[in-house]
């Protein structure tokens, strides 16, 4: 086992903040963030997922399915709401849960690629993906490096990777991998920050590892190795108000809920809604609207994610933000 430990708790969070959208709880006016252009739209293909991981901020496993899978019938009215409204959406992304999982993956990939989107899929490039290794092929062949696969590799450590994701996580990832790369396909990594290492440190640490299994992947490239800071909504964080762009110096419209949005549909619903962002699919005051339009309003900065990822953390889960 490495010597480098996970960060230590942070002091529990007060539960009288966070509650009133538009003040914090000192009385400041809480920020919000406009939706300044939807450049990536995301869709939860659901909540079901191979592993059971330690810090899934989703909660996925392969018992829950509070978040459907969904299927080409509830993708098809966001892609046609963009085309018909001029959105200027490049970006599809599809998280879970595990993708590949998800029964339709294949005909809702090829629905993206061929109206012209880039489709960025979230994967621990495990068994679920390699059951569809035929078609993965040929979606690549006929679309190239618009179809990009970002793989789950929480540390550069087998240790550290599998004390999160479970024992024997690591091989088959690894291998997933070494699959992807052999065929050519688009590679991209996300890792995580909470180990107790600099980025300088975690960027060589993965450099080491991408040049030792051949992967075609920049460590130093913030595109193509995401480094995610740490989300626990039990911790202690600031509120953040309107004053603080100034005090931060940070750029709203750098947020991610300035350019993109998420599709979910939640277990026993009719269809899928639009939520603000990727982090918070289960909290009702951040579900918008059934349409793109409906949820192209301004979002208020009220879940301690909002401050710790976001605001705080710089973090995003699209290349466009």
């Amino acid at each position: 086992m490495s010597s480098i430990a996970a960060e230590p708790a942070t002091a529990p969070l007060d539960p009288r903040k966070f509650q009133d959208p538009l003040r914090t709880l000192d009385g400041s006016a809480r920020a919000a963030v406009a939706l300044e252009q939807l450049a990536t739209l995301w869709f939860n293909t659901g909540t079901l997922c191979n592993l059971t991981c330690r810090g899934c901020y989703i909660e996925s496993s392969p018992t829950n399915d509070r978040l459907a899978y969904l299927t080409l019938a509830d993708v098809a009215p966001y892609l046609d709401e963009i085309a018909r409204d001029g959105l200027p959406t490049e970006e599809i992304g599809l998280t879970g849960g595990e993708p590949f999982m998800a029964p339709e993956i294949i005909p809702i990939l090829e629905a993206i690629l061929a109206r012209g989107f880039r489709a960025l899929v979230l994967t621990n490039a495990m068994r679920p993906m390699m059951k569809v290794q035929a078609p993965l092929l040929d979606l690549q062949r006929r679309y190239g490096d618009r179809l990009v696969l970002r793989v789950s590799v929480d540390h550069h450590t087998q240790a550290l990777h599998e004390l999160e994701r479970g024992e024997r996580t690591w091989l088959p990832t690894v291998q997933g991998l070494g699959w992807l790369a052999s065929n050519g396909f688009a590679i991209h990594l996300a890792g995580r920050t909470c180990w107790g290492e600099s980025e300088a440190q975690a960027r060589e640490g993965y450099a080491r590892l991408i040049q030792s299994e051949g992967w075609p992947v920049d460590a130093h490239d913030p595109m193509q190795l995401v480094l995610f800071p740490e989300m626990d909504e039990t911790a202690d964080v600031p509120e953040i108000t309107t004053a603080c762009w100034g005090i931060l110096d940070q750029d709203p419209r750098a947020m991610m809920c300035a350019s993109s949005r998420m599709v979910v549909k939640r277990k026993g619903a009719a269809q899928a809604a639009v939520i603000a962002c990727t982090l918070l699919p289960y909290d009702p005051q951040f579900e918008l609207g059934r349409t793109l339009a409906e949820a192209s309003g301004s979002v208020a900065l009220n879940h301690p994610h909002c401050a710790k990822f976001c605001v705080l953390g710089g973090g995003s889960c699209s290349k466009a933000a």
